[in-house]
Formats: C-alpha cells, sequence, structure tokens
C-alpha cells in the first residue's frame, strides 16, 4: 500500500549557505542523484523545497499575548534546510530512500490522511 512520508532534511547551514558556485553545483547534482533514485525505486516524488538560513526565520509563538521573534533559538549544529514529500510502498520503502537522501540527518514522518 502506498503512503506519503515527509523527508525533513537538516544539515549544517555553513554547508549551503557559505558554498562556492562548484560546491552549490555539486549540492544540486547530489540532489538530482536523489531525484532518481527515488524514480527509480518505483516511489513518486511529489515535491520539496529548500529554504532560506535559520537567519532569516521569524518565529511566532501563540498564546493569550503571541509574541513575534526574529530567528529560532535553538541550540543546534544542524538546521531544518529543506523537505522531500515522498509516496512509496511503506516505511521500510521510505527508509531505504532516506538512507540516499543529500543530507547529514533525515527525518522521516508520515503524512497524517485527513481524509479530502
Amino acid at each position: 500500500m502506498s503512503e506519503r512520508y515527509l523527508f525533513l532534511l537538516f544539515d549544517d547551514e555553513s554547508t549551503w549557505v557559505d558554498a562556492s558556485p562548484e560546491e552549490w553545483d555539486a549540492m544540486m547534482a547530489a540532489h538530482d542523484r536523489f531525484s532518481a533514485a527515488i524514480k527509480a525505486a518505483g516511489a513518486i516524488d511529489h515535491g520539496g523545497e529548500a529554504l532560506q538560513p535559520t537567519s532569516t526565520a521569524t518565529t511566532v509563538r501563540t498564546g493569550a499575548e503571541p509574541v513575534v521573534t526574529d530567528g529560532p533559538f535553538v541550540e543546534t549544529k544542524e538546521a531544518f534546510g529543506g523537505y522531500y514529500v515522498i509516496e512509496c510502498d511503506g516505511l521500510d520503502a521510505a527508509l531505504a530512500l532516506a538512507k540516499q537522501a543529500p543530507s547529514q540527518v533525515v527525518e522521516v514522518r508520515p503524512v497524517l490522511d485527513v481524509g479530502a
């Protein structure tokens, strides 16, 4: 049975923020190879996006008095830098693909079907 999974990609931001044009091209080629691996596995790539660095982020904390602040304040070496939504035949297939993703850390989460 086919299921959708969100692949959250985490890396050291300096990898892409400070990348030379050649390093950037190499990273994009790695993502192209990953897209080809998804297709070769018979899975479906529903798309994804790269994100701007955390220095561009704004955080909204909700509550009685919502608070808006600049950036996230998380002490971590890896930052959430992008994602893919992949449809494949279960968690084992998703994990096999995640091992091929061009990222230091890949969090794999099933997409909740809320019925449309």
